[in-house]
């Protein structure tokens, strides 16, 4: 479902900010009530799982992130048993005013992938750029589809 544009120019009255604000924040339980989404419950402590791209390249696999904010101490990448696993924490920041609106999120993520068989878990590498986390799982010949002559 599409809404029409919304445009925050500060002068729109309290009760309209308001109204605003409970309208975004319906938009978000519904995304996840039937999307099962990645939104975390409001004031829950439950995971979420950042947006995230995979791309099947020539070579290898390359599964994007998007952590803004995050620093590579605050992030832990694994792989076990054909499972990618990407968790840490966003923390909530201090501040000085009063917040007004808070849509991002924080607390605990956890990202998982299920790899392919032909993933080599042993050359993982994972770089962190402009909030962007690419985690690199090269390809390896194992696992790949191999034609069978049939005798007779």
């Amino acid at each position: 479902m599409t809404h029409p544009a919304r445009h925050s120019s500060g002068a729109l009255p309290a009760a309209l900010r308001e109204l605003d604000d409970l309208r975004t924040r319906v938009d978000q339980l519904m995304h996840a009530a039937f999307t099962g989404g990645g939104w975390p419950a409001f004031g829950g402590t439950e995971p979420w799982a950042p947006m995230a791209d995979i791309e099947d390249a020539e070579d290898a696999y390359l599964v994007e992130l998007e952590l803004p904010g995050m620093d590579k101490d605050q992030i832990t990448v694994e792989v076990s048993e054909g499972e990618l696993d990407v968790h840490g924490e966003v923390k909530q920041r201090e501040r000085t005013g009063a917040v007004r609106r808070h849509t991002r999120r924080i607390g605990q993520f956890d990202y998982r992938a299920t790899l392919p068989p032909n993933a080599d878990t042993d050359h993982i590498s994972a770089e962190l750029s402009n909030g962007v986390l690419t985690v690199r799982v090269p390809k390896t010949e194992k696992g790949q589809t191999q034609r069978i002559e049939i005798s007779g």
